[in-house]
C-alpha cells in the first residue's frame, strides 16, 4: 500500500476518459476577477443529459494568514461544485458561504465543497515572467508542478452538500470520487486562467500567455492528512473492489500471449515517462527519500531488462516479466511495473472501472445464524495476522484514532503519553478480531453468532467485518492500526494512487503533498479535441 503508483484505472483518469467518449463540452459563462485577482468564476462541464459548474472564489489573502494546515481560516481561492448552471442568486447564496468553508453552510445543490492556496514563489514567478512577456523558468515550474494546491476537498454531504446516496445512480458519478476530481480538473484550469488574467493586467498587450508545454506539465496540488486514512478502514468492500480490479487487470495482461506493437510502444512510453517524473520527483522525507532511490533504481533495471533480457517470444511475455520483476526488483519497483503494464492495455481492462464502486448497505445486515464454527474458521483464515498479537504490550496499542473538537477531523494519539483514549474510534480493527477469538473459545461449534451476540454485543462490528472479509478477499488491511510502527502515510498513499495522484511527498508520516491531473489534457483541449486520457 505504502508503495503505490496510480495507474489507467485511477478514478481521475475514468473521468476524463468519460468525458472524452461522451463529448463533454466545457465553457466559462463566469469571469468576474479584479486587477488583484479577486472575484468569482464559473466553469461548466456539460454532458449528454447533466452539467456540473465548479463556482470559484479568488480572494486577497495577506501571506501571514496562508497556511495547508486544516486550521487555517482563510485561503486564496475557494469552490464548490454546483449540480446544474447557478443563477445570479446561486451565485450570492454561494459567495455568503462557500469562503468561510467549515463555518458557512452549503446546500444539496452543492456536491462538492474545496479550497486551495497559491504556491507563493512559483505563482508570483510565472505572472512576473508572462506580464513582460515571457515564459517562466521551467526547471522552477516543474520542480514545484502546480500553481496551487487544495487543502482539502469536501463531499459526500459534508457541511451541507449533496449526500453520496442521492448522486451514485447518475452513470457519470457512480465511479468513487468522480464529483471530486471534476472539482479539482476544473480547478487547474482556473489557476492557469488566473495567472494569466493577472499578467495581462500588469503588462497589458505585451504579456505571454503559458506555453502549452509547460501548462500541460501543471497540476493541482494537493496537502493531505489523516482525515483521509479511516474512509478505507471503514469501507472495506469498496476497498476490496478497488484492489479486485486492480489485481484482475493485471491477471488479464499477464494471461496474454503476444505483445502487440501498440502495447510494447505503449508500454515503453508509460515507462519513459514514469523514468522521467521520478528524475524530477524530490522529497525531503527520509523514508520518501529512500522510497524514491529505490524507484529509479528499480526502473532502471527495469529498462535494461526489457531492453536487453525480456523475451516476448514466450507462451506468456507479459507474465514472465511480471514474474521477473517480483524476484528482482524493490516494492516500489514492481508497483511501477505494474503501472506501466497496464497502461497500453486499455481495451482490456478499462471495463473493470465499472466494479470498483459498491452497494456496502446490501452487507451491513450479519448474518445471526451462522454457527460459531465458521466464524471461528473465518478469522483463522483471514485474521491469523491479528488474533495472536498480545494487545497488552505497549508498543502494540501505542496509538488510538480519535476525532479532533476544533476541526472534527480524524487525529491519531499516543496512547502512553496523550489523553483522550476514551475517546478512541473503533479503527483498531486487529484487536477487535483478537477480542472476538477470545470470546469464542469454549463456545459450542454449532451455536448461532446470534446466540453470542446477545451476550457480548460490543462484537458486532468486527462479525461484521469478519463475515465481510470472508467474501471479500481484499475487504482487510491486515495490520496493526494502533502498532507504534504503523506508518499512516501509507495508507494515505494507497488511497491516493487509487485517486491518480503523482509526485508523492511526505512532510511526515502523517500529512503529505501530492499533484494531481499533470499532463492531463485541459477543458478547452477537451472541447473537440483528440486527446489519450
Amino acid at each position: 500500500m505504502g508503495c503505490s503508483h496510480p495507474t489507467r484505472l485511477s478514478f481521475l483518469r475514468q473521468l476524463l476518459r468519460r468525458m472524452q467518449a461522451e463529448g463533454w463540452r466545457f465553457d466559462r459563462p463566469v469571469w468576474q476577477i479584479d486587477a488583484k485577482g479577486v472575484g468569482r468564476a464559473v466553469y461548466r462541464a456539460i454532458g449528454p443529459t447533466r452539467t456540473y459548474s465548479l463556482v470559484a472564489f479568488a480572494h486577497d489573502l495577506p501571506p501571514e494568514a496562508r497556511s495547508d494546515r486544516v486550521i487555517a481560516t482563510a485561503w486564496d481561492a475557494t469552490f464548490a461544485l454546483f449540480d446544474g448552471t447557478p443563477d445570479a442568486a446561486d451565485l450570492d447564496r454561494l459567495a455568503a458561504n462557500v469562503p468561510l468553508q467549515e463555518a458557512g453552510r452549503i446546500s444539496p445543490r452543492e456536491l462538492s465543497l474545496s479550497r486551495a492556496n497559491r504556491s507563493v514563489r512559483l505563482f508570483d514567478h510565472v505572472v512576473e515572467r508572462l506580464a513582460t512577456g515571457v515564459q517562466p523558468d521551467a526547471a522552477m515550474l516543474l520542480e514545484t508542478g502546480y500553481l496551487m494546491r487544495t487543502t482539502a476537498v469536501y463531499g459526500s454531504g459534508k457541511f451541507g452538500a449533496a449526500d453520496r446516496a442521492s448522486i451514485a445512480g447518475r452513470p457519470e458519478l457512480s465511479a468513487p470520487f468522480q464529483a471530486e476530481m471534476l472539482s479539482v480538473w476544473l480547478t487547474r484550469a482556473f489557476t492557469v486562467d488566473l495567472v494569466e488574467h493577472l499578467a495581462r493586467t500588469r503588462g497589458g498587450s505585451k504579456a505571454a500567455r503559458l506555453a502549452p508545454d509547460l501548462r500541460r506539465a501543471l497540476g493541482v496540488g494537493n496537502s493531505t492528512g489523516l482525515g483521509m486514512a479511516p474512509f478505507v478502514i471503514r469501507h472495506p468492500v469498496l476497498l476490496n473492489n478497488w484492489m479486485l480490479a486492480r489485481e484482475e487487470a493485471l491477471a488479464r495482461v499477464r494471461a496474454q500471449t503476444g505483445v502487440g506493437a501498440a502495447e510494447l510502444a505503449g508500454f515503453l512510453a508509460a515507462l519513459n515517462a514514469a523514468q522521467a517524473n521520478a528524475e524530477i520527483w524530490t522529497s525531503s522525507h527520509d523514508i520518501q527519500r529512500a522510497k524514491l532511490a529505490d524507484l529509479r533504481e528499480g526502473l532502471a533495471q527495469i529498462s535494461d531488462h526489457v531492453a536487453q533480457h525480456w523475451d516476448q517470444n514466450t507462451a506468456h511475455p507479459w507474465d514472465d516479466l511480471w514474474r521477473w520483476g517480483q524476484e528482482v526488483l524493490p516494492l516500489e519497483g514492481q508497483e511501477a511495473l505494474l503501472a506501466a503494464m497496464l497502461e497500453p492495455h486499455g481495451a482490456l481492462i478499462d471495463g473493470l472501472g465499472d466494479c470498483m464502486d459498491a452497494n456496502e448497505d446490501a452487507y451491513f445486515p450479519i448474518n445471526g445464524a451462522m454457527q460459531i464454527g465458521e466464524l471461528r474458521a473465518i478469522l483463522q483464515a483471514h485474521y491469523d495476522w491479528a488474533i495472536g498479537v498480545d494487545y497488552t504490550e505497549p508498543t502494540q496499542c501505542a496509538r488510538f484514532w480519535y476525532v479532533s473538537e476544533d476541526k472534527l477531523e480524524p487525529r491519531l494519539g499516543e496512547r502512553h503519553q496523550e489523553p483522550g483514549a476514551a475517546r478512541e474510534l473503533p479503527l483498531d480493527t486487529g484487536r477487535q478480531a483478537a477480542a472476538l477469538w477470545q470470546a469464542l473459545q469454549g463456545q459450542p461449534e454449532d451455536m448461532p453468532v446470534a446466540h453470542l451476540l446477545l451476550e457480548t454485543p460490543e462484537h458486532r462490528p468486527i462479525v461484521r467485518r469478519a463475515q465481510i472479509t470472508a467474501r471479500h478477499p481484499f475487504a482487510e488491511i491486515r495490520d496493526n492500526l494502533i502498532a507504534a510502527q504503523m506508518l499512516p502515510i501509507d495508507i494515505l498513499r494507497c488511497k491516493l494512487a487509487f485517486f491518480g495522484a503523482t509526485r508523492f511527498d511526505p512532510r511526515s508520516d502523517r500529512w503529505v503533498r501530492i499533484s494531481l491531473f499533470q499532463d492531463a489534457p485541459y477543458p478547452e483541449e477537451m472541447n473537440g479535441g483528440d486527446h489519450e486520457a
